[in-house]
């Protein structure tokens, strides 16, 4: 019987359990990105219990242009690396697999905080949480194409930094999450809103050139919003189409998430509220997948994966505010 307490093995990692820390953003990184002290404190602190089998690391912006936030950490240049080793050593210490989140924010960025024109999948209003709208540029295809440089730079960063994988962040309204949505990728080239196979066209084609540059021993996950949760928006139907084209082209690892402007998922407020998305995900592909969402008791976690909605359980807003809730959670017997 799969508990919270299964070890399970991903390429050649066997991780000790099925408990992940999701990437969670902190807000401590200096202006540049680099990782600070704040940074190796609150990792160690969460991870020191040796409890957490698999850690990722908040997002990562891979270019000024896609920036997400003041003190977001940073794989755009070569100078962060060594900032990253030093916390990979720490989460390695300390027990976990680990794996860095990449992200462009896309039209979610700003240029009060980048200083760059605000791009996107398709020229339009994005409306941010506090309320600012900013005008979006639909993005040409060099600029496409730059991105897709940028990220394969990226993922080359994070497997020099020592990390186990690396994470593609396509949730929450970010850029790759724009083209994802027919909501939000009203394009007429290839990759086009009108149809899936243009919406996926530019993770298959990230996910392919990174795997030529970090071999085929190296992670390469992908977080999905899998559902908008809105009229005409993606729909856990293309979610399966797109996930079989990921493991397909070499996804290892499919992070489950929904809402097109948050993680959030508007029907419903139980622990592990998208586990709906993820069950359906996991009986269409071979790849282990990981179930978050509001999760705080270790017997529902547990329960989750007995009853095959996920591979691995994300816990995060729990673990946030009790760094103990590993330990506390790997206690129990769940025979």
């Amino acid at each position: 019987m799969t508990t919270l307490k299964s070890s399970i093995q991903i390429k050649h990692h066997l991780l000790s359990n099925r408990l992940v820390l999701p990437p969670m953003a902190s807000a401590q990184a200096d202006e540049k990105g680099h990782v600070t002290n704040k940074i190796y404190q609150y990792y160690d602190e969460k991870t020191k219990s040796g409890n957490i089998g698999l850690v990722i690391v908040e997002h990562c912006f891979i270019n000024q242009q896609g920036k997400a936030s003041q003190n977001q950490l940073s794989f755009a240049d070569d100078d962060v690396i060594e900032g990253h080793r030093k916390l990979v050593d720490i989460l390695h210490h300390n027990g976990s697999m680990a794996i860095a989140q990449i992200n462009h924010a896309g039209g979610a960025s700003k240029q009060s905080i980048t200083g760059c024109e605000v791009v996107g999948a398709s020229q339009g209003i994005f409306r941010h949480k506090d309320g600012e709208e900013i005008l979006v540029r639909e993005m040409t295809i060099d600029e496409i194409h730059q991105v897709i440089h940028d990220f394969v730079n990226a993922a080359k960063r994070v497997k020099e930094a020592g990390y186990d994988g690396v994470e593609i962040h396509s949730a929450h309204g970010y850029l790759l999450n724009q083209f994802y949505s027919p909501l939000s990728n009203h394009r007429s080239d290839r990759f086009s809103g009108d149809h899936l196979d243009g919406r996926i066209r530019l993770h298959l084609e990230i996910v392919e050139e990174i795997r030529k540059v970090v071999g085929n021993d190296f992670i390469i996950a992908i977080r999905l919003g899998a559902s908008d949760y809105l009229e005409n928006g993606a729909n856990i139907q293309d979610s399966i189409f797109a996930c079989q084209a990921f493991e397909k082209a070499g996804v290892d690892l499919i992070d489950v998430s929904g809402g097109l402007c948050g993680a959030m998922n508007p029907n419903s407020k139980e622990q592990g509220y998208f586990q709906e998305l993820s069950e359906k995900i996991k009986k269409h592909t071979d790849v282990p997948i990981i179930l978050t969402g509001g999760i705080s008791d270790p017997i529902v976690a547990n329960q989750l994966l007995k009853d095959g909605k996920a591979d691995f359980i994300g816990v995060g807003r729990a673990i946030l505010k009790n760094s103990d809730w590993p330990n506390h959670a790997m206690a129990i017997d769940y025979q």
